[in-house]
């Protein structure tokens, strides 16, 4: 989870891309204004260039509004948009990419992907159906089958909305809605919403929770419940509402569970620490206490404040009921 965080804090996504008070230049073989159409269409090897943006592709459209001023640039037959700084790259391609010239907001149509390239190699990767980037707010919205790639993180939501710095591109805020998962090489992560705040560290997530996490040996740990939140300063783990884990032939259930890792776990947890009444089973043996203790290596559990045992079919037909012999 630790490695998770500090990828997602690297997404530096498509926010270089935004259109300033600047001279807009276009390029293409053809040129045409019909007054009917209060629009100027360009063809053939078209070229957009507005500051470090640039756009190319086979055709275009610029509207005119009644008052002479230059609207929305639209463009067809997979454009494919791009900005250069130092050594980093930021594309975008789409069925049909437009540009506000006026509320300043690029919004890229049908089959989009945006890559950020750091020299020669893609570091992120996003799909959707539709993305769009608010140069104002510096928020950018992905809708249907969203996917993220992060090196060896992936994530996939409904819909997604990245918040970045809008001078620096730095990520201050991600949110994944509806279906999302996260998933880093064996770990999983699921819930109705995802989101993650740069400036605490805390990725939390809202309904229908479930963490899966492998441990070195390879033994899983599966924990579900209605909230879960990880932060990534103090590397602990938060979970409420409906709690379960499941480890091993461990099953522990409660309304509230922290979990810790060890000193050599590399940011796994080991240790879970149920808080109210609670209850750990192991095989025919339930413990309930107010307060349990699970640790995964060396595997162990402590039960404190009034604790109960229950031990289930212990006797097997009417013969062999435990009885005082009277």
């Amino acid at each position: 989870m630790k490695k998770l965080l500090l990828g997602i804090v690297s997404l530096l996504l498509i926010t270089g891309i935004g259109v300033s008070a600047s001279d807009l230049i276009i390029e293409s073989k053809n040129q045409s204004y019909e007054e009917s159409d209060n629009k100027i269409k360009f063809n053939g090897d078209v070229k957009v260039t507005v500051d470090d943006l640039k756009v190319v592709g086979d055709s275009a459209d610029v509207n005119v509004t009644k008052d002479s001023k230059l609207d929305t640039a639209t463009f067809y037959d997979k454009p494919y948009a791009f900005e250069i700084k130092k050594n980093k790259k930021r594309e975008v391609k789409a069925n049909i990419l437009k540009v506000s010239l006026i509320t300043k907001i690029i919004r890229a149509e049908g089959d989009t992907q945006s890559i950020v390239f750091e020299g020669k190699t893609p570091v992120v990767v996003i799909n959707a159906d539709v993305q769009e980037y608010n140069t104002n707010t510096g928020v950018m919205t992905a809708t249907g089958t969203v996917t993220m790639k992060y090196k060896d993180i992936e994530t996939f939501s409904n819909n997604a909305e990245i918040t970045t710095d809008k001078k620096s591109g730095d990520l201050k805020k991600l949110v994944l809605i509806g279906n999302a998962k996260v998933k880093q090489e064996k770990n999983e992560s699921y819930a109705d919403k995802f989101v993650y705040e740069a400036t605490t560290g805390n990725l939390t997530a809202y309904g229908n929770t479930t963490s899966n996490a492998v441990m070195d040996d390879g033994a899983k740990m599966v924990l579900k419940s209605n909230y879960q939140e990880y932060n990534q300063k103090r590397s602990t783990f938060n979970a409420s509402g409906n709690v379960k884990i499941w480890y091993q032939d461990y099953y522990a259930e409660g309304p509230k569970v922290t979990l810790y890792p060890s000193a050599n776990s590399n940011g796994k947890p080991n240790e879970a620490y149920f808080t109210g009444r609670s209850s750990i089973t192991q095989g025919v043996r339930t413990i309930y206490a107010d307060k349990i203790k699970m640790t995964m290596k060396p595997k162990s559990f402590d039960a404190q404040g009034n604790t109960r045992t229950v031990i289930k079919n212990i006797g097997s037909g009417n013969d062999d009921n435990v009885t005082l012999g009277l």
